[in-house]
């Protein structure tokens, strides 16, 4: 076997940090991570992460990234399955919010990363979610789906609905019976804007 270049080097590392900081990160949480711990799990040392990723913050940064671009793909595999782009559009605002259910992403993205990185709205991501939700909603007034709106503002509204609702079922006492009030009101406020009620699921 050839030798490792110095390039494959630095993906391998920067892998091994990511994996060893989301495993701790999803299991104690940002504030009770430590450093010292996933460095050795990484089998790295400190200044290989400081080197890579600045501090503990930069890194978590990076794992939220990772998650968040996870996320997005499984809401797209989930929307292109429905029968229609209107349930398909439906379907990815409420499989995110029903991701509030699983841990990790419960953990890491709905309540430490607005801790630590602050309001989601904020987000590097947070401006291409709009701007697909903004298309999607342009596509639906174009096929008679749903009634005349300003995308641009209903976009902003439904993101940030799907965003706080997930948030709740993230902090609630009770996850599961949540997620069934969030999804139901989701959708009731999401089928207000069909053009034709009849149609609604």
């Amino acid at each position: 076997m050839p030798p490792r270049t110095r390039s494959e080097m630095i993906v391998e590392t920067r892998a091994k940090l990511m994996a060893a900081g989301r495993k701790a990160f999803a299991a104690v949480g940002y504030a009770d991570a430590s450093m010292d711990d996933f460095t050795s799990e990484a089998g790295l040392t400190r200044g290989a992460l400081y080197h890579h990723f600045g501090d503990k913050r930069g890194l978590f940064e990076a794992v939220v990234t990772e998650i968040d671009c996870e996320m997005t793909e499984r809401l797209k595999t989930r929307a292109a399955a429905a029968p229609t782009p209107w349930e398909g559009f439906l379907e990815e605002g409420i499989g995110y919010i029903e991701m509030a259910l699983e841990p990790e992403i419960r953990r890491i993205m709905l309540r430490d990363g607005p801790a630590v990185l602050g309001d989601p709205a904020s987000w590097p991501s947070a401006n291409g979610c709009i701007t697909t939700m903004r298309r999607s909603l342009e596509a639906l007034i174009r096929s008679g789906t749903i009634r005349e709106i300003d995308t641009e503002a209903t976009a902003r509204m439904l993101t940030g609905a799907s965003c706080y609702l997930a948030q709740w079922i993230a902090n609630a006492d009770d996850p599961v019976g949540t997620s069934i009030r969030a999804t139901a009101a989701y959708r009731q406020l999401v089928e207000g804007l069909l053009r034709d009620p009849t149609t609604r699921s």
